[in-house]
């Protein structure tokens, strides 16, 4: 996922904008951050953030606020909803690196696993957009497939800044 990331300027600048949708700001009753979605993923705001899926379903995204308070919750339910879905980690295949998105500090954790449809690449990363906040991004591939859209990943990722 850290080269993902790595490639995010030039991702962004390869992915024509007309394939966006409107930049969506979340929690719309208090937004924290925003981020800009192709509108063939679906995107929705979801009761603690955003989730899309690709139009072929090949990658899921999701972005949860949490706080101090609530962030195990959010990251439990994460995990549980991966669970929940057929996602089973490799535990022993983690791996740990740091970007910055938008001059947030992004800590990624990143497993190789599977899901119904076989070998999946599966990752929490975390940023905090302001003190006492935290998004923590689901992430959730299929080889093989989730490799045809990495410039749109790449640009989503990119495309996330706290809101000022």
């Amino acid at each position: 996922m850290k080269t993902m990331f790595a490639a995010t300027a030039l991702a962004i600048m390869l992915v024509p904008c007309a394939s966006f949708a409107e930049t969506m700001k979340f929690p719309s009753d208090a937004a924290i951050a925003q981020i800009t979605i192709p509108d063939s993923w679906g995107p929705e705001e979801t009761e603690t953030g955003i989730q899309a899926t690709s139009d072929d379903s090949a990658i899921y995204i999701s972005i949860d606020i949490a706080d101090e308070k609530t962030s195990d919750k959010v990251i439990d339910d994460a995990v549980d909803f991966l669970q929940s879905n057929g996602v089973k980690i490799d535990e022993k295949s983690q791996k740990e690196s740091e970007d910055t998105v938008n001059g947030m500090k992004m800590t990624n954790l990143d497993w190789s696993g599977t899901d119904k449809d076989g070998p999946a690449s599966i990752g929490l990363s975390f940023l905090s957009p302001k003190p006492g906040k935290l998004l923590v991004v689901t992430y959730w591939g299929t080889k093989g497939e989730q490799e045809k859209h990495v410039k749109e990943l790449m640009a989503i990722i990119g495309s996330l800044k706290a809101v000022k």
